[in-house]
C-alpha cells in the first residue's frame, strides 16, 4: 500500500463536473476512489475565492459567501486542506494567481521530503509539467486523471501532461456515479 496525495485544480474539475451535467460528488468518497487500495495520506484543493470589488456589489458578497461557506465544508472533511491564491484582473476578465505555484511547491516538497509514493493529479494544466518531473525524479509515481471534453470549448486536458505522466486515467462517468453525494 503506498502513501499517496491527491492533488485538485479546483477550477478545472468544476468545469469538468459542470461539462458532465453538474453532478454532486462527495469529495472524500471521490478522493477514497482515486486511491483505490493505496492509503490516502491527505487531498488538496486549490482554488480562489471570488472576485469583490470596493465596496462588493450584494451578488459578489453572495457569491463570496457561498463559495467561502462551502470551502469550509471541504476543510472539515478528513484529511482534506484548501489552498487559495487570487483572483487579479487581466483585460477585462479574471485570473487565478499563485494557485499553480501553490500546487507545483506542494508537489515537489512532498515528493522530496519522500512523505508520498504516489501523486494523484486531478488538472488539465500543462505548467505543472516541471512538478510532475521532479516528483519522478524521486521515485514517485505520478498518475493523472484527465478529461477530453466532447464540447467544443470544454475543459480538456493539455496532451503534453498526459504524456509526462507514469500513469492516466480518464475521469469517466462511473468514477463520477460512484462519487456522488448519497443525501
Amino acid at each position: 500500500m503506498d502513501r499517496v496525495a491527491v492533488f485538485i485544480d479546483g477550477g478545472f474539475f468544476l468545469k469538468v463536473l459542470n461539462d458532465l451535467g453538474r453532478p454532486r460528488v462527495d469529495y472524500e468518497k471521490f478522493s477514497d476512489n482515486l486511491c483505490a487500495d493505496n492509503k490516502r495520506l491527505r487531498t488538496y484543493y486549490y482554488d480562489c475565492l471570488p472576485y469583490q470589488s470596493d465596496p462588493p456589489t450584494l451578488e459578489e458578497r453572495e457569491r463570496y459567501s457561498k463559495k467561502s461557506k462551502w470551502l469550509d465544508r471541504l476543510l472539515l472533511l478528513p484529511r482534506f486542506e484548501v489552498r487559495l491564491g487570487k483572483l487579479a484582473p487581466r483585460d477585462g476578465e479574471f485570473e487565478q494567481k499563485g494557485v499553480d505555484v501553490l500546487f507545483s511547491v506542494d508537489i515537489v516538497r512532498m515528493s522530496w521530503a519522500k512523505q508520498i509514493e504516489r501523486v494523484i493529479l486531478i488538472t488539465g494544466d500543462s505548467d505543472f509539467i516541471p512538478a510532475v518531473n521532479a516528483a519522478k525524479e524521486t521515485g514517485v509515481i505520478v498518475e493523472l486523471y484527465y478529461y477530453i471534453s466532447p464540447n467544443v470549448g470544454g475543459p480538456s486536458t493539455h496532451q503534453e501532461l498526459i504524456r509526462a505522466v507514469d500513469e492516466r486515467y480518464e475521469i469517466n462517468q462511473d468514477l463520477i456515479d460512484r462519487s456522488l453525494l448519497t443525501t
